[in-house]
């Protein structure tokens, strides 16, 4: 194979590269690879590019062309071996050359691996685009002292995602320019560096060792940098490709331990245990927390912001709306940090009410105006003075869009309502609603129980009571909403209070998240509700129990038949009830302080008195079943609860009473087909005598009424479907029937005859 350049010599040298995704080759003699190493200018790469310039195939332009910005780039001889990285070396794989050739463009390149690869927050700050930081004085006053030390300052900032880090140094960069620091740190210069373009283009051994040394002896000269790298913990690792490298972390050590390099980095607490692992490195950094703000503080933040986004989006904000923003934000969305999800939310709010409005960029305006000026112009040379008449209309629309202004009596408004539907939209919560109802509903919580709930009246009283208190503000912080424990016998409503609860505090049975803890009877079962360990099978799916109240906070807990469960599930909620906390199986903290939980049992039933008759005295009952949860349940298990509360026997007018709403429950599916059922009183009585089991509470009464009421209905109804007002009734021999409502007296007389 000879030399594509000398056409004579035998080439030995091959050279391989990706460009555009293709892969290429050039062959090339020795003495001609001598030439383009010693005058790369003149070299055999600018001639062969020339030359085929004009080819049929146009490899050659794109490969040299790819190729001297490769050397001009990277300002180094080519080496021996290929190279491995996809694209061109500087990264743009050859699409981005400017027209006049690789020097032009390298005249327009940054002065610098500090310009090219970082972003100066300094000249930000210097020209007003930096937004306020407020509320951050401590944790700025430290890094401050840290950087005015003379050794080992290196200060790195600590702390959950979204709670202002970057902000901190953002602040940093504005006392330098407002010239509030030591005479240390007068003129000096806090630039942003991006690790990952810093990387990029570095796959040629011994590459990335040499920019970064570049970089260092950068930084030397100009002593005026304070090298600011978010997600500081990239830098251990970054550019060791596996193959003997070394990565950034070790090459600024002898710098960071010297004083000679001033480095502020951020990162989150999980991830800074990658930095602490090397702990030569972790050794040179000063940790700074910075912690989540509380309420009253994000809403200081809010408020300070506020200004930026009424510009950005053209609207304004209520002080309700920004204090909603706090607060249902830390109330309702649980796995975010404030101040960030805050700020979500009015971003967001402000962004929905922006797309309502008609208001034109004037920067658009002005380009159209120019535009239109330029097409009358050319139509008036060209003497089409129709067209020209259409673009001096144009010209005057626009001009008179670009005198008006949006006035500020007419700015939209964002209030709280605003800022509750972003929430309902982000949590699946009926906020707004709640919000409206929740005081009429805590009034009237008692009464609206007992319409659905029958019987069991000190019960409901006692939850309303708890619910009231932790409302006003009087419960424990932290502690979930309620956690009572149900305890009775079988069939007298302690399922079904917890379901009209859900219904009455959160809007929807869904709202409820059941457990039947006959499931997890197991020791490993616990594994099931938070998840699995480290190095166990499924330890990347989530636990149901976490999940569940991570995606739905605001929601009831029921634990179905719990002394069932085995103990050790039993010992995983004395955390919940006391502190409305749970690690799951990732080690994520979920919250259940916006979580009512209820347990139910009927644990000792068995051993108190049958008393479920008509005639029972409630008074005289000597075992209680209160007397018994002790055989069952741990006493730092049992004080934990809320209320322990004891669910009564049913007596016959509940029962009449349970009848009648299960009745009404049957008139509404019959609803579907226009048909409505009327139920006599005797039919009522008789449903009771028939569903009637002291052992069995009420639930033998739904079987009665499908048995009796239903089948009967659907028989008659496959007879006359014309029929749609019914009727049930008691004939003489005590049987039930269904007739139609206009022929039941007769049919009532012909059974007496």
């Amino acid at each position: 194979m000879l030399c594509q350049n000398c056409k004579l010599n035998e080439a030995t040298i091959h050279l391989y590269a990706n460009v555009n995704g293709q892969q290429k080759q050039i062959d090339l003699c020795q003495n001609c690879y001598q030439i383009m190493k010693t005058d790369p200018e003149n070299g055999p790469l600018n001639h062969l590019s020339q030359q085929n310039s004009s080819s049929i195939n146009p490899f050659f332009d794109d490969f040299f062309g790819d190729l001297n910005n490769f050397r001009a780039f990277n300002n180094q001889d080519l080496p021996n071996t290929p190279p491995t990285q996809a694209g061109g070396g500087n990264g743009n794989g050859g699409n981005n050359r400017r027209p006049g050739g690789p020097q032009q463009q390298a005249s327009q390149k940054p002065n610098g691996l500090l310009e090219e690869f970082g972003i100066n927050l300094t000249d930000i700050a210097r020209k007003g685009e930096i937004d306020p930081v407020i509320g951050r004085d401590e944790e700025i006053t430290r890094v401050i002292e840290i950087l005015n030390r003379r050794t080992k300052n290196n200060p790195v900032l600590i702390g959950e995602p979204g709670v202002g880090k970057t902000a901190v140094v953002e602040g940093l960069a504005q006392k330098i320019v407002d010239g509030d620091v030591p005479q240390k740190l007068h003129g000096k210069n806090v630039i942003r560096l991006d690790v990952v373009s810093l990387v990029q283009g570095t796959g040629i051994r011994g590459q990335f060792e040499e920019r970064m040394q570049k970089l260092m002896e950068e930084i030397r000269q100009r002593q005026d940098v304070i090298l600011f790298i978010d997600e500081i913990h990239e830098i251990v690792g970054a550019g060791s490709a596996g193959d003997g490298n070394m990565d950034a972390g070790n090459i600024l050590k002898p710098a960071l331990a010297r004083g000679e390099l001033q480095l502020v980095g951020a990162t989150t607490l999980n991830e800074y245990r990658i930095i602490e692992k090397d702990a030569a490195l972790e050794r040179r950094m000063q940790p700074v927390k910075v912690d989540e703000p509380s309420v009253a503080e994000t809403i200081t933040i809010l408020k300070g912001i506020q200004p930026k986004y009424e510009d950005y989006h053209h609207v304004k904000y209520t002080d309700e709306a920004i204090e909603a923003a706090a607060n249902l934000s830390n109330r309702y969305i649980q796995d975010r940090f404030l101040p960030d999800k805050a700020i979500d939310l009015l971003d967001e709010a402000g962004s929905k009410m922006n797309l309502t409005l008609n208001f034109v960029d004037p920067k658009e305006i002005d380009h159209r105006l120019i535009e239109a000026e330029n097409l009358k112009a050319q139509a008036t040379r060209d003497e089409d003075y129709e067209k020209a008449a259409y673009f001096r209309d144009q010209i005057a629309k626009y001009k008179e869009m670009q005198s008006a202004k949006l006035d500020k009596e007419n700015t939209p408004v964002i209030t709280e309502k605003n800022i509750e539907v972003i929430v309902e939209q982000k949590t699946n919560i009926p906020v707004g609603e709640l919000k409206e109802k929740e005081q009429s509903q805590l009034i009237h919580l008692a009464d609206d129980l007992k319409t659905r709930v029958i019987g069991q009246d000190a019960a409901v009283d006692k939850i309303a009571k708890a619910i009231r208190r932790n409302r006003v503000g009087l419960g424990t912080p932290n502690r979930p909403i309620g956690s009572f424990l149900f305890v009775g016998p079988t069939g007298v409503g302690k399922t079904e209070l917890s379901k009209q609860l859900a219904i009455e505090l959160f809007g929807s049975e869904d709202s409820m998240i059941r457990f039947d803890m006959s499931e997890y009877m197991e020791k490993h079962a616990v594994a099931k509700l938070v998840g699995a360990p480290p190095g166990y099978v499924g330890y990347e799916e989530a636990g149901q129990l976490t999940e569940k109240v991570r995606r739905n906070p605001y929601s009831l807990i029921l634990l179905d038949e719990v002394e069932k469960a085995h103990p050790d599930v039993m010992h995983m909620f004395l955390q919940v009830l006391d502190d409305g906390r749970l690690t799951d199986g990732q080690g994520r903290t979920v919250s259940f302080k916006d979580t009512i939980i209820i347990m139910t049992s009927n644990a000792g039933t068995g051993k108190s008195e049958a008393n479920v008759g008509f005639g029972a005295s409630r008074e005289g009952r000597t075992n209680s079943v209160l007397g018994e949860l002790g055989n069952f349940f741990s006493p730092e298990f049992m004080n934990r609860f809320d209320g322990i509360i004891e669910f009564q026997a049913l007596s016959k007018d509940n029962l009449l009473q349970i009848v009648s709403l299960m009745l009404d429950d049957v008139n509404q599916r019959l609803a579907v087909n226009a048909i409505h059922l009327d139920v006599t009183d005797k039919v009522k009585e008789k449903l009771v005598d028939l569903g009637y089991d002291p052992k069995m509470g009420a639930r033998p009464l739904r079987r009665t009424i499908q048995e009796h009421i239903e089948d009967a209905i659907t028989d008659f109804y496959l007879e006359h479907p014309d029929q749609k007002e019914l009727k049930a009734i008691m004939t003489s021999n005590g049987k039930i029937v269904i007739r139609a409502s206009n022929k039941v007296e007769t049919v009532t007389k012909a059974t007496s005859d």
